[in-house]
């Protein structure tokens, strides 16, 4: 993997990671490219972090560059949790001559690694960057599902240059197309207009209210449980929790739940990349949204080193099968459920010659709430949702 190239090393000096505790901190753990080391031995590695220090697309947001080491001056002093880590950090891309070169370099590094069966944890940057990882998994030829954790869509105006408000129109109308679904958890309706509400539902995308996945933060668990890369943007917290951000809104998820969703992505046996976006530490007060946007890759970590690899298509052996009969439904509904994790699947019908592209989106990660849905017999949203794209 010849990926150094694109990368220079960070300055580790002030960090305080070190004392003479036993437990380690990130800062012992972590093998991490800078001034007095050379750049990681990836074989073995799980988890690789990539700082980007690029802003030139931001929206109202200049300085987000500076935030990757920012992010690494706290998460680097927090303790490993129970199990041992692999963790990488290959230090941060080098900024092109144009955005688009260093979009460039991120989708390239983000393909190896993934390819690699290595989890890159992006650290930015501005949101648009979330298209240069979505270009990863189309030089892979795979198709994926998205999930933002955004008060807006991020459509802006599809024949406008890219910016972190209009980079999900450039993925969507982007050809060949490898995008499967979009999710976007925690948008607020005053931010939105109703015609951009009308395209999700016309596209077949799954859109959450702010208000409506805080009323019940377990249901996100198989949202986020069906993403192969997501995409956080810390304006989706609010003010009060996270002020680094030029954006920020006195209304917002809480950091516990912030920190909840990362941990659910970490979990997630499908998630393959993750970023975190728009930190802009020239609005931050005393490093309260750096220090929690280091949590939340903390629970991340945890997340993902307690995950099941549970892939019901793989192994239907391990999963009790439940047959759901609904009226005026010409087949049953099937649903799985996990022995080891008592977590849920649905299966989605698919037309034969599909099989093969879309094996990995007919079973639909849910919950305990869409079963007893179709016990009810009414069919669950998400079913119907993912039904509507595979037929």
């Amino acid at each position: 993997m010849d990926i150094d190239i694109y990368f220079e090393p960070i300055d580790l000096s002030g960090y305080e990671f070190a004392d003479k505790t036993k437990r380690r901190r990130f800062g012992d753990a972590v093998h991490a490219y800078h001034s007095e080391s050379s750049f990681p031995d990836l074989k073995g590695m799980d988890i690789a972090i990539i700082g980007v220090q690029e802003d030139r697309n931001a929206v109202n947001n200049k300085g987000c560059s500076q935030a990757p080491n920012e992010v690494r001056k706290y998460l680097y002093r927090l303790f490993e949790g129970n199990y041992s880590s692999k963790i990488a950090d290959l230090g941060n891309i080098k900024q092109g001559n144009q955005v688009k070169d260093t979009y460039f370099a991120l989708s390239n590094v983000a393909k190896d690694l993934i390819k690699s069966k290595i989890t890159p944890v992006i650290i930015g940057g501005s949101q648009d960057l979330t298209f240069a990882n979505y270009q990863a998994y189309e030089d892979l030829g795979q198709i994926i599902n998205i999930v933002s954790v955004d008060p807006l869509f991020d459509l802006g105006q599809s024949e406008a240059n890219i910016h972190s408000q209009s980079y999900l129109s450039k993925i969507i109308l982007h050809q060949p197309n490898y995008l499967f679904n979009y999710s976007n958890l925690g948008y607020q309706s005053y931010f939105v207009d109703q015609e951009a509400i009308d395209l999700m539902g016309n596209l077949f995308f799954d859109i959450y209210r702010l208000g409506m996945v805080q009323s019940d933060m377990e249901e996100v668990e198989p949202i986020v449980r069906n993403a192969d890369l997501l995409s956080f943007d810390v304006s989706a917290i609010r003010h009060s929790d996270a002020p680094g951000n030029k954006n920020a809104s006195p209304n917002g998820f809480y950091g516990e739940e912030a920190c909840k969703i990362a941990r659910y992505a970490g979990m997630s046996d499908k998630l393959t990349s993750i970023g975190f976006y728009e930190l802009n530490p020239e609005y931050d007060i005393h490093g309260q949204t750096a220090h929690l946007t280091a949590q939340m890759i903390w629970y991340f970590f945890e997340g993902f080193y307690n995950r099941k690899h549970e892939f019901p298509y793989k192994d239907k052996r391990q999963f009790v099968k439940y047959h759901v009969k609904i009226e005026e439904q010409k087949d049953e509904m099937v649903f799985y459920k996990s022995k080891k994790s008592d977590r849920w699947w649905m299966e989605v019908p698919i037309r034969s010659q599909q099989k093969v592209k879309f094996k990995r989106h007919h079973l639909i990660p849910c919950s305990y709430k869409d079963y007893e849905t179709a016990c009810n017999n009414d069919v669950p949203d998400r079913w119907w949702q993912a039904f509507q794209k595979l037929m």
